[in-house]
């Protein structure tokens, strides 16, 4: 798969972020610094710390290398490992990406992962890593398309091929999908029995997306945290997942497991390393390194090794293979679909089966209601793409925004349009593709994750959660909510179920 080659943005010359900040990229690429003044196209602040390339600079890929790699002999795999970044790449604006995250950030390439691959190819046993592979639903369609099969048979292929390489195991994250949606719908809830004039608990925005999330953080700051949900994202959920329960059934310490995303877009790379430390977890993170689907199909293409397609793992042994599902979303994880059936029904007693989106200023922005004897009773709505967030924002501070629930995602027309598979080589979203993969998502059976056993196993012996109980203190780690929101703070973690109060979000 080709990569994305620099271009200007028809916005008077701007253009689009970098995927690392740019002292980074020309420290790495051996570049001189030219502190000339760029913005992003998306940004709002008056004043913007980002540089602008001259138009050769601009073209330059980074080949970024991890510190421990530097001195590394090439390995058997080396050769897969030449996808590019370009510096026209999105990740976020460099105003919000700290030298530290930069460098860091240059550890989340398929470099990273063939490293582990060839210590684990070594005689050195005490290096050796078992290395996990988790999925996203949404960059399944993507490999389908790309490769003109089932999505049920590109999983299968991509399982396949990952454990060619020496992946040990491959898993599907809609089940982390299943935990998050569940506790936002608690949280949901019980902020709106708290809501009031005084204490303003609504509208809830979602907090999945980490293009929007590192936004809100890092920009918009303390007017709009307090409505972020504090239910984990998937991604973190998953994290959770493999370093802790997975771990333990392998009798495992967390630090062994090297564990990789597969993800539709770059900011799941920031995501990573926003988890932070956890000191549950061994002082590893639920996440080691995050590649694009893009990524993957590069490797797919560069490689010549014989694949044979093979079923998808589970943390389940009496589960050999589970089918392929979703949750209820045009192109996203679901929330608001599942979290208005949870609250029209523990809210008002309404047992909703279809769900009609009404499309308001853009096909990007729908609106969902539930109404009684003509009386609105929830509004919820869906907000894709920057456009549309900051005029969220804007009517939200003017107390004029009228919803309960927003679900926000940063990627217009929803995660499936990622930048990190939705692209063509000059940098468009490329439309055909888009289509296609919508297509193949909306084929997916949908699964609502209240009708997941495993969910409710793992509530039990996992998480020792009974029906009913109150949530753990506040000092007391997990692996399902954030404590909080910080513009500059990593999140600390912990359990707790029905999200947090007022006073612990501020």
């Amino acid at each position: 798969m080709k990569t994305t080659k620099g271009r200007r943005s028809p916005a008077g010359g701007r253009r689009r972020c970098s995927s690392l900040p740019y002292s980074v990229q020309q420290r790495l690429v051996g570049l001189p610094l030219v502190p000339l003044q760029m913005k992003c196209e998306h940004c709002t602040r008056k004043e913007c710390s980002k540089k602008s390339k001259t138009d050769d600079q601009e073209n330059v890929s980074v080949d970024v290398p991890s510190p421990a790699q530097e001195n590394e002999e090439k390995g058997e795999f080396h050769k897969l490992a030449d996808a590019k970044i370009f510096l026209s790449d999105c990740l976020a604006c460099d105003s919000c990406v700290t030298v530290e995250e930069g460098v860091q950030l240059s550890q989340q390439s398929a470099k990273d992962f063939f490293h582990v691959l060839n210590l684990n190819k070594r005689c050195d046993t005490s290096k050796h890593k078992v290395l996990v592979v988790s999925v996203c639903p949404q960059s399944l369609p993507y490999f389908a398309a790309k490769f003109n099969l089932s999505v049920t048979d590109a999983s299968r292929r991509l399982c396949g091929f990952l454990k060619s390489l020496g992946v040990h195991y491959v898993f599907d994250t809609t089940i982390a999908a299943d935990f998050s949606i569940l506790e936002s719908q608690k949280e949901f809830v019980r902020r709106y029995h708290q809501h009031s004039e005084e204490q303003r608990e609504l509208p809830m925005l979602t907090s999945a997306c980490p293009g929007w999330v590192r936004y809100a953080e890092r920009v918009l700051g303390r007017p709009i945290i307090p409505y972020l949900c504090t239910a984990k994202s998937p991604q973190q959920v998953m994290g959770s997942l493999v370093k802790d329960y997975f771990a333990r059934q392998q009798s495992l310490a967390p630090e062994k497991i090297f564990h990789i995303v597969v993800a539709p877009c770059y900011d799941k790379k920031l995501e990573a390393l926003r988890e932070g430390l956890s000191p549950t977890l061994n002082g590893a993170r639920g996440t080691d390194c995050v590649l694009t689907s893009g990524e993957i199909a590069q490797i797919m293409e560069q490689s010549d090794l014989s694949v044979k397609d093979i079923a998808v793992d589970t943390l389940f042994g009496d589960v050999k293979e589970m089918a392929v599902r979703r949750h209820d979303g045009v192109s996203s994880d679901g929330h608001l679909a599942h979290v208005f059936r949870h609250a029209a029904k523990e809210l008002f007693g309404e047992h909703v089966e279809e769900i009609t989106y009404r499309a308001l200023r853009n096909k990007d922005f729908h609106e969902v209601t539930l109404e009684k004897n003509g009386e609105v009773l929830l509004r919820f709505a869906a907000a894709y793409g920057f456009r549309n967030i900051q005029n969220m924002i804007m009517k939200l501070k003017k107390g004029k925004f009228p919803y309960h629930f927003v679900e926000v995602l940063a990627c217009p027309r929803g995660c499936l349009n990622g930048r990190g598979q939705a692209q063509t080589e000059d940098g468009h979203t490329d439309r055909a593709l888009l289509q296609q993969m919508e297509g193949i998502y909306s084929g997916i059976p949908v699964w609502p994750p209240e009708s997941s056993t495993h969910v409710q196993e793992l509530y039990q012996e996992w998480l020792e959660v009974t029906e009913g109980q109150q949530p753990l203190p506040p000092w007391q780690a997990g692996p399902l909510v954030c404590v909080s929101h910080s513009p500059f703070l990593l999140l600390d973690l912990r359990l707790s179920f029905g999200g947090l109060t007022s006073e612990e979000r501020h």
